[in-house]
């Protein structure tokens, strides 16, 4: 693969990662439309090493925080007390969707008109939960039921298109939390399913080998991921979801459109 594209395609994973937009699709996407050959799955999770720097770097010190608040009882003003057994619990059914779906996942999954219909069905329930939902709740008033509904919806989201962030924040919204409640426990939940994603393709990577535009594709994957954790909890502050509703959509007619003319 030749530099500028590993760069390209770290920056769309970063993006994609932490912008409900998925991006998974949109790395199965950009050759898609370019002609490029498909990286495929092994090189979408080295990708995904980097979106892991990117948010255990911006979520440090809530992850001290948490395990502070697990190990040695301290008091916190944004977090429930069993936050850090929550966020293993939630962790729970992405691993194993993820671990029993793996094959399909690199196969049918990755049809482009698949992913037309998963932005724009998934797109639809996020404008809808975001637009009806009360959001009210913070992340103090987490129950276990909370996590184990967002948790199922991060399974779901092994499926291309769906977004990960994207189906987190769905459900927490649909729960009641705030979209920067909802948008935060996504992003802290998203870390043990990136690293153990990453974990489970090292032999892949190290007997296919890593080479220089691998490395830079990593490094840009941290920096787009960390620009969009820092910017989409400031838009969510004052803004809906509605403007990522609108772009998978409209992405998903012209996936259609493209498919159509091949």
């Amino acid at each position: 693969m030749e530099i500028i594209q590993s760069i390209i395609l770290g920056i769309v994973q970063g993006l994609g990662e932490f912008l409900p937009i998925s991006s998974t699709a949109h790395l199965i996407l950009v050759p898609y439309f370019t002609g490029w050959n498909d990286p495929g799955l092994v090189f979408d999770v080295a990708l995904h090493g980097g979106t892991l720097l990117a948010v255990v770097i911006y979520f440090y010190r809530d992850w001290l925080e948490i395990f502070q608040i697990a190990f040695l009882k301290k008091e916190s003003q944004q977090y429930n007390k069993n936050i850090l057994w929550l966020l293993v619990l939630g962790t729970i059914p992405g691993a194993l969707a993820g671990f029993f779906l793996e094959d399909w996942v690199d196969g049918i999954f990755r049809s482009p008109l698949v992913i037309a219909f998963t932005l724009a069905f998934f797109g639809l329930i996020l404008y809808l939960v975001d637009k009806f939902s009360q959001k009210q709740r913070d992340l103090k008033k987490l129950k276990l039921s909370d996590v184990l509904a967002i948790g199922i919806s991060q399974a779901i989201a092994v499926v291309p298109g769906v977004s990960r962030s994207g189906a987190t924040i769905s459900a927490g919204l649909a729960l009641g939390l705030s979209r920067v409640s909802a948008a935060r426990f996504s992003f802290l939940l998203s870390t043990p399913i990136i690293f153990g994603a990453t974990i489970s393709q090292i032999p892949d990577l190290t007997s296919n080998g890593i080479d220089s535009a691998m490395i830079l594709g990593i490094v840009f994957s941290a920096l787009s991921g960390y620009i969009a954790i820092k910017y989409l909890l400031k838009f969510v502050q004052n803004y809906s979801y509605k403007f990522f509703f609108w772009y998978r959509l409209i992405l998903a007619g012209i996936i259609i459109l493209v498919a159509c003319c091949k």
